[in-house]
């Protein structure tokens, strides 16, 4: 069976008999698996990028509260408090250079009640434990002035100045296709199926046919047990943990001006409203435990939940419209550090139970998978710079093409508005269609550009973007 090479030039072909195989390969085309991709992309080395989806970042990836982490409440001397305290300085760099939308709004971490008020100078303190010093504790008063349209009850907060909003979409975009213009080969809707393994490669049995590396990096996410049981390993099991969110319309974003955290439980961190750089706000998301990593549809029982909880901390927020409903799937270990673990006799690294927060640790993550890749053996020479990438911006505080009377000027493109809600042009639907990495679907299509992501849903811009998808795919 031929095998699918997806590269700059939509290249399709198979593999010429004697080929070598890969040095590595990356199962998983998510945010952490195309970061690692990218981190690669820096060496002299023939890499694989997999996945089983149509498109990169098509799973849990596009369905997080896209917060761009301080790293605050994680459990401190942990691996996650490490990667995503270094994570966030490098993303937001990231972010400057590339155009990924980010907005630093900060964070409330709201008490509702004397046992949570109790809890807020501990959480402070693990804060400077885990390197943050910029927390402090906001008392009743300044709270409501702070965030003036909050329920009745409010007792305290503790505030994070540097959380941020992020854009969840445009990261691992910009990822992907600076791995591709450095000659990484990237295989979509190429499932792994079954793994030999010997003294010098590992065998991938595909749904595009057979794939040979020397080094195999497990970021397959909720599969990621699955894929390590197929390389003869039992260490964890990844329970599916739906979290489903309510997107409320954009008249609805004054009436917040932070991200609003609940005081965590076991459970995980519980219920917030956030703004999104797409200019809208999100309730969510629920935590519940399920058998099913396709599950991913929403249930009237936990819309009806989120917004119990939604009418308390932010009431104003339920007379609003609402404009989606949709859920995200998590992969749950039952422990709360990540699980990355290098076997170099193997020649195989597991990069498993990455959370929430796989976001905002994604490049240092990155970074340090393949500084176990080089102890583990692999020569990686010295690392060089990459093309450099800008993405679409998708953020509603910084300029849109639209809004460029320069932009359109030299191309009316830019200036005839395909979707209306989201004000999105022509020229933005054609360029993400002929982009290094292009949609493969009107789905990924609006993960690029955001039409049909708007109040209507598609409704009256649907079949236009359709078209023009369908015109360049043929």
């Amino acid at each position: 069976m031929p095998l699918t090479i997806t590269t700059a030039g939509e290249l399709t072909a198979d593999e010429p008999p004697g080929t070598p195989p890969y040095d590595v390969t990356v199962v998983g085309a998510g945010v952490v698996g195309t970061a690692i991709a990218r981190e690669l992309a820096r060496y002299r080395l023939r890499t694989a990028l997999l996945d089983a989806s149509d498109d990169i970042g098509n799973g849990t990836s596009k369905a997080n509260t896209a917060i761009l982490h301080t790293g605050f409440d994680a459990v401190p001397g942990s691996l996650e408090a490490r990667l995503v305290r270094e994570g966030q300085h490098r993303l937001r760099a990231y972010a400057a250079e590339t155009g990924i939308p980010v907005e630093r709004v900060g964070a409330l971490l709201v008490a509702w009640d004397e046992e949570q008020l109790a809890a807020l100078p501990a959480l402070l303190a693990k804060a400077e434990r885990n390197d943050y010093r910029a927390a402090r504790l906001l008392d009743a008063e300044e709270l409501r002035a702070r965030e003036p349209h909050l329920g009745p009850g409010a007792l305290g907060a503790l505030e994070i100045p540097d959380e941020s909003i992020i854009c969840p979409w445009t990261t691992p975009l910009a990822y992907a296709t600076q791995a591709v213009r450095a000659g990484v080969h990237l295989h979509l809707d190429c499932r792994v199926r079954h793994i030999d393994s010997d003294d010098e490669v590992h065998t991938l049995t595909t749904t595009r046919g057979p794939l040979r590396t020397r080094h195999l990096i497990n970021a397959a996410g909720l599969h990621a047990d699955e894929l390590d049981r197929e390389l003869g390993h039992d260490d964890f099991t990844v329970t599916p943990r739906r979290g489903q969110l309510i997107v409320f319309d954009k008249l609805a974003r004054d009436l917040v001006g932070h991200i609003l955290l609940p005081v965590p439980t076991a459970a995980g961190k519980g219920v917030l409203v956030a703004p999104t750089v797409f200019g809208n706000v999100l309730l969510g998301p629920t935590a519940e435990d399920l058998d099913d990593k396709t599950a991913t549809g929403s249930t009237a029982d936990a819309i009806a939940l989120l917004r119990e909880k939604g009418r308390r901390i932010l009431p104003g927020l339920l007379d609003e419209e609402v404009t989606a409903v949709y859920a995200g799937l998590r992969a749950a270990t039952g422990q709360e550090d990540y699980r990355i673990k290098s076997r170099p006799e193997r020649r195989h690294i597991t990069v498993g139970g990455i959370r929430s927060t796989g976001l905002t640790a994604s490049m240092a993550i990155a970074a340090h998978v393949v500084e176990l890749l080089g102890d583990s053996g692999l020569a990686l020479g010295t690392p060089s710079e990459l093309p450099p990438v800008t993405v679409p911006n998708l953020g509603e505080a910084f300029p849109r093409p639209y809004q460029d009377a320069e932009r359109i000027a030299a191309d009316p493109a830019y200036g005839t508005l395909v979707c209306h809600c989201e004000r999105v042009s022509a020229g933005e639907i054609r360029d993400a269609l002929a982009g290094p990495v292009p949609p493969r679907s009107p789905d990924g299509l609006r993960r690029r550009t955001r039409a049909g992501n708007g109040r209507c849903q598609g409704f009256y811009c649907g079949a236009a973007v359709r078209a023009l998808f369908e015109e360049a795919r043929s």
